[in-house]
């Protein structure tokens, strides 16, 4: 059925309200999909086609079971242990265990995390930390999809219950998690947090923290801004991206975007943040250009480009227009993609993979060769006519060396895959890629990587205690 909720937020004297009345009319939405047996009889489907009021571009007739949820019990059977996935244990991440207190780690450098290889907990320490830091006088957090039993609505509660001024944006209208939200945003409230229902007109699907400490009778700013939910749930299953930081610059950007998106800020050009719907689209359109613009001058061009889905027309023509010019394009989408790459004379010079493996591919990174200057981003935003208009999405720059390091270790690793990518041909299939070299399974590489990172670390803390 169709799952769109119809109110006017204009007119909502109460938005928490409307939206709990409008959640009860979702299942009488309009069928717009039936799946059924592929041999149903011709009665039953016409019985069906008649009470739901469909036609047959509503029908999709199915080889094989209707519901795939019987699956889920596979994992409790007894089986060859070789068959299942071998246990994966997010690590900290070693930069922030040089002090026990978070806030020094990241006044030291910037860090870069990568789910689920790196450990959310880490998140979750640095929120409970800042609840209970008496010099910590501000938490502010967007929050889009928790889970059921948040660890971080519940610190971000016992915040406000310890005097912090807590604020936060609770985006009732994330699709089929209106009611999970609407009882958290209560939660919130009722421990004396600041909570905003989102912006009229747009869905916050941005993702930051930002936290306000005095320091040495100054006032300092810590941030996460990252490419996944605020969920230790999902944090487990999905590969996300998120940075934690004290930039003075893009500090400032996160704190006036706060103050944006609670009213109290006139919207003017951040410092280093990007901002949608009001200036993302053109940054893209700016940093594309200027990869033609180098092609042009005899320079190299080159573009790689992850997200979840490549929708948006205005993008995808200006990818095009690069190729032509011969701009180098590597693009890692592992949903939908409208891009037809291979088409001689338009996209030539574009590539298309998809990884799906054991963890959905969630994180969106962009990188712009720049004429050897590496220009690299992480955001929440995919190129879609929906994220880039219609939703508050935010992007940063990553700009110190080791998350510049991090970042391309992860498009590379990405890109050596031969074992769960799969390349995208101009008819619109996906092939397995062919290769003579050996097999490289990215999201195994990677837990590989990041448990040899964490023991070299270990045996180097062991050797320090030593002495």
């Amino acid at each position: 059925r169709n799952a769109d909720l119809e109110y006017n937020e204009d007119e909502a004297e109460d938005l928490l309200e409307v939206i709990k009345e409008t959640l009860k009319m979702r299942k009488w939405g309009d069928v717009i999909k039936l799946e059924v047996e592929s041999n149903v009889s011709k009665e039953l489907l016409y019985y069906l086609m008649d009470e739901f009021e469909i036609t047959d571009d509503n029908i999709f007739k199915i080889k094989g079971p209707l519901d795939l949820k019987f699956l889920h019990k596979l994992n409790n059977v007894s089986i060859d242990e070789s068959l299942r996935f071998k246990e994966i244990v997010p690590l900290p991440v070693p930069e922030l265990l040089a002090h026990e207190d978070l806030f020094l780690s990241i006044a030291h450098k910037d860090v870069l995390l990568h789910h689920p290889y790196d450990s959310f907990g880490t998140v979750i320490k640095l929120i409970k930390q800042a609840s209970m830091d008496p010099n910590v006088l501000a938490i502010k957090q967007t929050l889009y999809r928790v889970s059921g039993n948040s660890p971080i609505v519940k610190t971000l509660a016992e915040a406000a219950e310890n005097g912090k001024q807590v604020t936060v944006l609770v985006e009732l209208k994330a699709r089929f998690d209106e009611e999970n939200n609407i009882n958290w945003a209560l939660r919130l409230e009722k421990a004396g947090c600041h909570v905003i229902y989102g912006v009229a007109g747009l869905k916050t699907h941005c993702k930051a923290l930002l936290i306000v400490r005095r320091e040495n009778n100054k006032i300092k700013r810590y941030f996460h801004v990252g490419t996944g939910n605020y969920n230790d749930i999902t944090a487990k299953l999905y590969t996300d991206v998120s940075i934690v930081s004290c930039n003075d610059e893009l500090a400032q950007d996160i704190s006036d975007i706060f103050n944006k998106l609670t009213g109290h800020f006139k919207y003017e050009q951040m410092r280093l943040a990007t901002l949608a719907p009001e200036d993302m689209r053109n940054k893209f359109t700016e940093l594309i250009e200027n990869e033609r613009e180098q092609v042009k001058k005899g320079n190299k061009g080159k573009i790689i480009a992850k997200m979840n889905s490549l929708v948006d027309q205005d993008i995808i023509e200006k990818l095009y227009a690069a190729s032509k010019d011969g701009v180098e394009i590597i693009l890692i989408v592992r949903g939908i993609c409208c891009l037809r790459p291979g088409v001689k004379g338009l996209s030539e010079n574009i590539t298309v993979r998809s990884i799906v493996g054991r963890f959905l591919e969630h994180s969106r990174l962009f990188y712009f060769y720049n004429n050897g200057k590496e220009d690299m981003f992480i955001g929440s935003a995919d190129w879609m006519e929906r994220n880039l208009n219609k939703r508050i999405e935010l992007m940063i720059p990553v700009l110190e060396p080791g998350p510049k390091h991090k970042f391309k270790i992860i498009l590379e690793y990405n890109l050596r895959d031969n074992v769960k990518s799969r390349e995208l041909t101009k008819d619109g299939s996906y092939e397995k890629i062919k290769t003579d070299e050996e097999s490289f399974n990215s999201q195994e590489e990677l837990i590989l990587r990041t448990n040899k990172k964490f023991k070299k670390y270990k045996k180097r803390l062991a050797k320090l205690k030593q002495k």
